[in-house]
């Protein structure tokens, strides 16, 4: 959808006649572009530029309905202007298409959909673009992953004469559905889990800008590898790392922020918790020969949270630690060392720990048992955070 198609007046004020033959022009000028993600076929002016049948074929099946609107046609069924209808497509990472007839009753409803929150004042309009940015985002990087690591796999040509076309197309009418039942199951206990975590905020301020643990995993001398390894061995590098880390964050009640190839950022409401994954992740790939050396860095702190990611200087401290970090070792900063003490999961010192046993067993009860170590690094300095303490994080005993 493009906004420019509104001419000098809003959509609702053109006359029918402009408006056919402004599509009529667009249609015979073959005006859509195919442009990656989110891209339409173009327009089906001639048979050079008609899209494959198949090709076709497969987006009716996916899409469960023919195409029957163009842009304009589709923000007046909805309801609303060109240009709101073009911020939602625009937001949910679809390419402009002219005014070539691509869309479906589907993409009406979406529209409707959005708007009637609007209308009813559940959202802002604001808040309703970041609705169908979030979503876009999220599921185009899924369904850019199921088609390159998935049904590249399962569409390998096994009979000659037949195209990967051909065969996707029985495979994705049998896994659609159940795909999208599972991805439904999986987004509403994320919800749930989301939900959870900001109920239990003590008070308003801290729904939005909160106190967590923030971790960074970065492989070391990634660069390089990538000039020495041929591409398929670092994709399957690079998905061994994120998978183990993934599974490991999760497994220990972490959340995964996002993966940046060579680096994992994730986040932890507890400080214990960061501590333990950051330690996981540095002996699990120790003990992987095919796996390079592993930096972490972790601070705590107040955090902004936005569309699934984070921000904020305690972010920026992580990402630094990390930066600095000896190799397979993690490093966390002042206030990460004070909370896992607070919350007796660290001593302060082991001369407090040494002390602290002198006095259980004086006493006859049992010494404190910590889970980790902290040993005080020199301070240095840290572009544009200032002076820091690092703090070097173990494993008790």
């Amino acid at each position: 959808m493009t906004a420019d198609d509104t001419g000098s007046g809003t959509a609702d004020e053109r006359e029918p006649s402009e408006v056919a033959a402004r599509e009529g022009a667009a249609q015979q000028d073959g005006a859509v572009r195919d442009t990656g993600a989110g891209e339409q076929p173009g327009a089906e002016a001639d048979d050079e530029t008609a899209p494959d049948p198949i090709a076709l074929r497969l987006e009716q099946l996916i899409l469960g309905a023919e195409r029957r609107y163009t842009p304009f046609q589709a923000a007046r069924s909805a309801g609303v202007s060109v240009e709101l209808a073009t911020r939602f497509w625009r937001a949910m990472g679809f390419a402009d298409i002219g005014q070539a007839k691509a869309l479906t009753e589907a993409d009406v409803l979406a529209l409707r959909r959005l708007s009637g929150l609007v209308e009813a004042g559940l959202l802002s309009e604001p808040m309703a673009i970041q609705v169908a940015r979030s979503t876009g985002q999220t599921t185009a990087r899924l369904a850019d992953w199921q088609i390159d690591s998935f049904l590249e796999g399962l569409t390998e040509p096994q009979e000659t004469g037949m195209t990967r076309t051909e065969i996707a197309y029985p495979l994705v009418e049998l896994l659609l559905p159940e795909l999208e039942e599972f991805l439904v199951y999986v987004y509403r206990r994320q919800l749930a889990a989301a939900t959870g975590r900001v109920v239990q905020a003590a008070d308003d301020v801290e729904m939005v800008d909160r106190r967590l643990a923030v971790g960074f995993a970065d492989l070391v001398s990634f660069t390089r590898l990538t000039r020495r390894l041929e591409e398929e061995e670092l994709g399957e590098l690079v998905e061994a790392f994120e998978t183990t880390a993934a599974d490991l964050v999760a497994a220990h009640g972490g959340r995964l922020i996002k993966t940046l190839g060579d680096e994992v950022l994730y986040a932890a409401d507890d400080a214990g918790i960061a501590a333990e994954i950051g330690l996981r992740l540095i002996e699990t790939l120790t003990n992987d020969e095919t796996m390079p050396e592993l930096r972490v860095g972790i601070a705590f702190g107040t955090v902004t949270t936005r569309m699934g990611d984070v921000f904020g200087t305690t972010v920026n401290l992580a990402s630094r630690l990390t930066s600095i970090a000896p190799k397979n070792a993690v490093l966390v900063d002042g206030a990460f060392a004070e909370e896992l003490s607070r919350t007796g999961e660290a001593p302060v010192s082991e001369a407090e720990a040494a002390e602290a046993a002198a006095a259980a067993e004086k006493e006859g009860e049992e010494p404190p048992s910590y889970r980790f170590a902290l040993q005080p690094m020199w301070q240095r300095p840290v572009r544009g955070l200032g002076v820091v303490e690092p703090w070097l994080l173990s494993r008790r005993g």
